[in-house]
């Protein structure tokens, strides 16, 4: 192995945006209290009104908590890549590249069947440095367990 080459992670093994997740749930819970104070605090509100202002709150943090939702999963046998409303569990050998050009948004996996699979759970967002470490172990460990194409 190259000595630049990186390290492949004993499995299994979960890749996630944390600062992102952090973020976006902190956001979440903090404007659920705020609205649900100022629904309790307005005195001029019925209960209905009340409810709807808690019920937004609820709406707000949900929303969050789902963008926080994505990651990768790898194990022995392949990869689960759960990204905002879907979930998709791959063998290895159906991974042909793991990718993240500059400019991508996060992740993409060129599978066997011709088509790429967005990974929403390695993304550069807030913790660039973090997300590149993440898609070379993601990369070693699809070159080391699944098929690749042939080097010349």
């Amino acid at each position: 192995m190259p000595a630049d080459a990186p390290e492949v992670p004993a499995l299994p093994v979960t890749f996630r945006p944390t600062r992102t997740r952090i973020v976006l749930l902190t956001v979440g819970a903090a404007m659920f209290f705020v609205i649900t104070a100022i629904a309790l605090l307005l005195e001029n509100l019925s209960a209905g009104e009340r409810s709807s202002f808690v019920f937004t709150a609820l709406l707000f943090f949900g929303v969050l908590a789902l963008l926080s939702r994505p990651k990768v999963v790898a194990d022995e046998t392949g990869v689960t890549v759960v990204n905002l409303t879907r979930m998709r569990r791959l063998e290895w050998a159906e991974i042909v590249r793991v990718n993240l050009r500059p400019g991508d948004p996060w992740v993409f996996l060129d599978l066997s069947d011709g088509t790429s699979l967005p990974v929403l759970g390695i993304q550069p967002g807030i913790a660039r440095e973090h997300a590149v470490r993440d898609a070379r172990a993601l990369r070693a460990l699809a070159e080391s367990r699944g098929t690749r194409p042939d080097e010349d």
